[in-house]
């Protein structure tokens, strides 16, 4: 489990200094006009939890298609005045199999990082993909959403 652990960790950190994607991909263009284009697409639910003890729970769904390498949904978010400051929440491995799915990320902060309040969240859409050996990120989708954080 330690090695899975790296591995969001590495694809949540190269996710906060990696240019984003755009919110959604298309299919090709060489698709025929009766053929309903296929999507990737992340969202984020509006309202989010964080618990007395430091642990937030952010939702929302995700659509991506065929992938080559292991697919993730990745969370920052990021409250107050300070806006620079961007908490890593968990990280989801997603199915590519073109069906909108839910997704769940939780992670523990230390105490009074969050506050019940408004807030923000990037959620990604990501896959790693081996490159030479190493896994290098590719983005699929993004989305940027205010949220409310509820006491819970």
């Amino acid at each position: 489990m330690p090695v899975r652990s790296a591995v969001l960790a590495a694809a949540a950190g190269a996710a906060l200094f990696l240019p984003a994607a755009p919110a959604a991909t298309a299919a090709p263009t060489d698709t025929p006009a009766d053929t309903p284009a296929v999507t990737e697409s992340v969202t984020v639910d509006r309202t989010g939890r964080v618990a007395a003890d430091g642990t937030v729970t952010l939702t929302g769904t995700y659509r991506c298609t065929a992938a080559d390498g292991a697919v993730f949904v990745s969370s920052v978010v990021r409250q107050g005045e300070d806006s620079s400051v961007r908490h890593g929440i968990g990280g989801t491995r997603a199915v590519c199999d073109g069906k909108e799915h839910r997704w769940t990320n939780t992670g523990t902060l230390s105490t009074g990082a969050l506050k019940p309040g408004a807030a923000n969240v990037e959620a990604t859409l990501m896959e790693l993909r081996i490159t030479s050996g190493l896994p290098l990120p590719s983005f699929h989708a993004r989305k940027d959403q205010d949220v409310k954080l509820v006491a819970g």
